[in-house]
């Protein structure tokens, strides 16, 4: 037996059981969004799709279109997301690339340093931020000190200084890059790590500069590993909805996340909450769709 038949073997229980239970979860999901729910507003799921009811979907996508909560909901939670996005790449793209290129020795530590915030709950992280954003916490005193308040404040960001806990969008946004900045490094340290450095040797002995080098050779090939990272963090980022609880708890930070959440944990209409997920993954499938065109697009550039 072949090789590659091998590994599909041994991969295939793995295939099977989280194919196997996404599906039925997923099946669950929307048998409750195209069910009805009783006279004490608990779900009644309809498992045949022949007596599927689209009523409660039809509403979500009526209040969408008309520009009700749920369409403000979904477009904050974008807003918020691509701004983390974009920050996020800020951040961890000249991280990645000091630790590919330039860290040496110290890669080992590099590497280590980036992997350590994984050894400490998520919940841990986020409740240090509260202590550390806090009207009295040793975090606001330095940032009034340094002047970050009143330039937070001059740019619209905050309300007042040491008021970083009061529902301010600029909180849950740096908590979530701060949360998942580290998923977008590695996968971008790993394609930073894969170039050939014979190809960025190529294009200075043809003369380009060590900028042009840059965007020309080593950003286009790194194109894939951005794109990697960037559905590892998006991905969780729209679904998230404790970040925003933590940090802020304030409904204008709401994100789609939380509204399902109140929808369905909290709430008594989980129904709509059952719709609103499958919009959401919907929403998702069109970007993964766009990712993986994206990816096999920057492959074939790179073969060429």
């Amino acid at each position: 037996m072949s090789s590659r038949w091998t590994w599909r073997l041994l991969a295939l229980p793995g295939v099977v059981w989280l194919s196997v239970f996404f599906l039925a979860a997923f099946y669950a999901v929307l048998a409750v969004a195209f069910g009805n729910q009783d006279s004490f507003s608990a779900p009644v799921p309809f498992w045949n799709p022949l007596d599927w009811n689209v009523g409660y979907a039809l509403a979500v996508l009526r209040d969408i279109w008309s520009g009700g909560q749920y369409l403000t909901v979904f477009i904050r939670t974008f807003v918020f997301v691509a701004i983390a996005m974009v920050i996020s790449l800020a951040i961890g793209y000249p991280v990645a690339y000091f630790a590919a290129r330039h860290a040496g020795k110290r890669r080992g530590l590099v590497l280590l340093a980036l992997i350590l915030p994984f050894w400490i709950n998520y919940l841990m992280r986020m409740l240090a931020w509260i202590n550390l954003l806090s009207p009295d916490g040793w975090g606001t005193r330095v940032l009034h000190t340094v002047g970050i308040d009143r330039v937070f404040i001059w740019l619209g960001l905050l309300t007042s200084e040491g008021g970083w806990l009061d529902g301010q969008p600029s909180t849950v946004i740096i908590a979530l890059v701060y949360g998942y900045v580290p998923f977008l490094i590695l996968p971008l340290y790993a394609s930073l790590d894969r170039i050939d450095q014979r190809q960025i040797e190529a294009a200075r002995d043809l003369g380009a500069s060590p900028r042009g080098a840059f965007f020309r050779v080593t950003l286009p090939l790194s194109v894939p590993g951005i794109l990697a990272g960037s559905v590892l963090v998006a991905l969780p980022m729209f679904g998230d909805y404790y970040t925003p609880d933590l940090v802020s708890a304030s409904p204008k930070t709401n994100l789609i996340g939380n509204q399902i959440d109140q929808l369905t944990r909290q709430g008594s209409e989980k129904v709509t909450g059952a719709v609103l997920t499958i919009i959401l993954a919907l929403a998702l499938l069109v970007l993964m769709v766009y990712y993986l065109r994206s990816t096999r697009s920057a492959d074939d550039l790179a073969e060429a």
